[in-house]
């Protein structure tokens, strides 16, 4: 399609549902959005303006919220996660140049050539990476790409606990796959595309959970036993109609100088394992693990045994979160939510890192939520921890007043009111 007509059919009401599906039902939400897709469409004319008269497609990546599963992907365990009606999207035309580039709002252009698809050391960290590396497996599966240029623009706000990386790989894989590959590799291959972008290109060792969720949408429960293969249970559930508004509040914590925070989780956990002769706690008896404290405390931290014992029972509760929805029974999933927020400050002792004691937002935004739903909701950390998100299921009739709240102590556009969306990347189009 061109971009002329793309416009006139924004306008003309003919992507409403598709829209409605991405973004909710709210009309003033679907204007909203129109205006975000033409605006990217004239950026992405300025950007690159030798595509004025070209054709065009248009992609969206969600981002997601973590649900219940709180550090227990990286130990091949079980979670429950879920896309949201937050996103990224993309404006794209394709050529023969054997090169794609990337300009996103806020960010220089990232070029990155497709002859050269090694690791790049300089380029870590980088959007640039990703999309290399995201490329890099592509073509190693075989499929031949010409290259592109994209215009994105991402309401998934980096660093707002709702992994605007994973989105970002969602997009671009979404965007290989579907023109060069004839959607060969499906939601599930584009996740663990996005993650082996992320580890080995981009430098950061992430589970899986973020791009899945992303990838297949809806709610998603994952079951990361056996990596290559995870068991994947996607399903719907209807948070508004059972009465609860699904809030995340960015405290604004720094999340910089944190990566040994969560590194020494995964390997506090794993040091645990290998006493057991395993690699993942995921491996391990339960029973034998309790039984062997005595011993373990020999070799271990206590820290490190008393994460391994949050693992054990988040593994369960994540299993658990997902059969209690499938149910119907929101107050048995409420109950379990708060199990997962005291474990995982007890236990796990993600809410503030030890060497930054003076900074603890997120132990202030769980105590002002308790403060607010008293029994009526619950609320826990959300993600990484140590700095950021916390995750509330709010009763719609307080919601105004919750959010109203976080935005007081947090600032303006601190809590994120969100819907489950209930697919992951896709194109837009007729």
């Amino acid at each position: 399609m061109y971009a002329k007509s793309f416009v006139q059919q924004l306008d003309n009401g003919i992507y409403d549902l598709q829209l409605k599906e991405l973004y909710g039902d709210s009309n003033i939400d679907i204007e909203i959005q129109k205006n975000r897709y033409k605006n990217a469409v004239n950026e992405f004319q300025k950007q690159f303006p030798q595509h004025k008269n070209a054709e065009i497609a248009v992609f969206s990546a969600p981002g997601r919220t973590e649900i219940g599963g709180n550090h227990t992907d990286h130990q091949h365990g079980c979670v429950l996660a879920a896309a949201v009606n937050l996103d990224v999207i993309a404006i794209v035309a394709f050529h023969s140049e054997r090169v794609i580039k990337v300009k996103s709002k806020g960010y220089p252009m990232d070029i990155v050539s497709l002859n050269d698809l090694s690791v790049h050391e300089p380029e870590k960290s980088t959007s640039a990476a990703l999309i290399r590396g995201v490329a890099a497996k592509f073509a190693e599966m075989g499929v031949q790409i010409s290259g592109f240029d994209a215009y994105t623009t991402s309401d998934v706000l980096s660093g707002s606990g709702l992994s605007s990386s994973a989105a970002f790989e969602v997009l671009i894989g979404t965007i290989i796959d579907s023109h060069y590959n004839a959607g060969k590799a499906g939601a599930v291959e584009i996740a663990k595309i996005g993650q082996y972008a992320e580890n080995v290109y981009f430098g950061k060792k992430s589970g899986l959970m973020d791009q899945m969720a992303s990838s297949v949408g809806g709610l998603v429960s994952i079951d990361f036993q056996d990596t290559e293969n995870p068991k994947i249970k996607s399903f719907s559930y209807d948070f508004e109609k059972a009465g609860y508004c699904l809030c995340v509040t960015d405290t604004k914590g720094s999340h910089a100088d944190l990566t040994e925070d969560y590194v020494t989780i995964r390997s506090e956990m794993e040091s645990i394992a290998a006493q057991f002769g395993k690699e993942f706690l995921r491996d391990v008896d339960e029973n034998q693990f309790y039984r062997e404290i005595p011993q373990l405390r020999k070799t271990c931290s206590d820290r490190a045994v008393l994460r391994a014992a949050h693992f054990f029972a988040e593994n369960n509760r994540a299993v658990l979160e997902a059969n209690a929805l499938l149910e119907g029974n929101m107050d048995s999933f409420l109950a379990l939510v708060r199990e997962s927020g005291e474990s995982s400050a007890n236990y796990l002792q993600n809410f503030y890192s030890c060497r930054k004691p003076l900074e603890q937002a997120i132990p202030l935004g769980v105590m002002m939520s308790k403060k607010i739903l008293r029994e009526n909701g619950a609320v826990r950390v959300h993600g990484g921890g140590f700095a950021g998100t916390i995750q509330a299921f709010v009763p719609t009739e307080r919601v105004n007043e919750y959010s109203r709240e976080m935005n007081r102590i947090f600032g303006d556009g601190s809590c994120y009111i969100l819907k489950i969306r209930p697919m992951g990347g896709v194109e837009i189009k007729e």
